[in-house]
């Protein structure tokens, strides 16, 4: 039974069930983890059927719309608590080796650190679903797809997601522009994977 307080990524599961289970995916890059929800599905599903190896970076204080939405640091060190619990039962479940290895800290300081590490197209899956604001987004993508394998396979989550905000949207607080961006800059070196469900 896994300890969730957040069900956002529950919409995604009808997406990935199309592609995730049916994938080559042995090893796996996440941006972005809270609770372990993501993680508990990709060692579920691919866990199931062999070893993997999947990386979680997070910093677990919370990004801005958590801190001035009046997330507590207690309240981030639970959801650390939760992501630890959640990611130890999911891999209780599989019969196959998971190789959990923990990021604590920024992804602007890990993903460099990765790529000095040899991790340099490494990764099967990569998925984007840390913080939310453009720049960071960006920076995610650009720095990710170094470490992604040819032929492998980049999620970006939350891509129509906004900040609700006083003054109304600030495109700078959404990852839109960002992945848009990305798209743009790298559209002779990627494919967008049409997905029906």
């Amino acid at each position: 039974m896994y300890k969730y307080t957040q069900s956002w990524f529950d919409g995604n599961k009808p997406v990935w069930d199309s592609v995730i289970p049916n994938a080559n995916i042995s090893t796996i890059l996440e941006v972005g983890s809270y609770e372990g929800n993501s993680a508990c599905y990709l060692i579920e599903n691919l866990g199931a059927k062999r070893d993997i190896e999947i990386h979680c970076v997070d910093t677990w204080e919370g990004s801005i719309e958590h801190q001035e939405g009046g997330f507590a640091q207690a309240d981030m060190s639970a959801v650390q608590q939760r992501f630890t619990y959640n990611v130890e039962t999911a891999t209780k479940k599989v019969n196959n080796n998971v190789n959990l290895v923990v990021h604590k800290g920024m992804s602007e300081n890990i993903l460099p650190k990765l790529m000095s590490e040899g991790k340099q197209g490494y990764f099967d899956l990569i998925y984007i679903d840390g913080s939310h604001q453009a720049p960071d987004v960006l920076y995610d993508a650009v720095v990710a797809f170094k470490l992604l394998k040819q032929g492998g396979c980049m999620i970006f989550d939350d891509y129509l997601w906004s900040e609700p905000l006083p003054q109304g949207l600030d495109p700078i607080r959404c990852p839109k522009m960002a992945i848009d961006a990305f798209l743009n800059i790298y559209c002779r070196q990627v494919k967008i994977m049409p997905i029906s469900i």
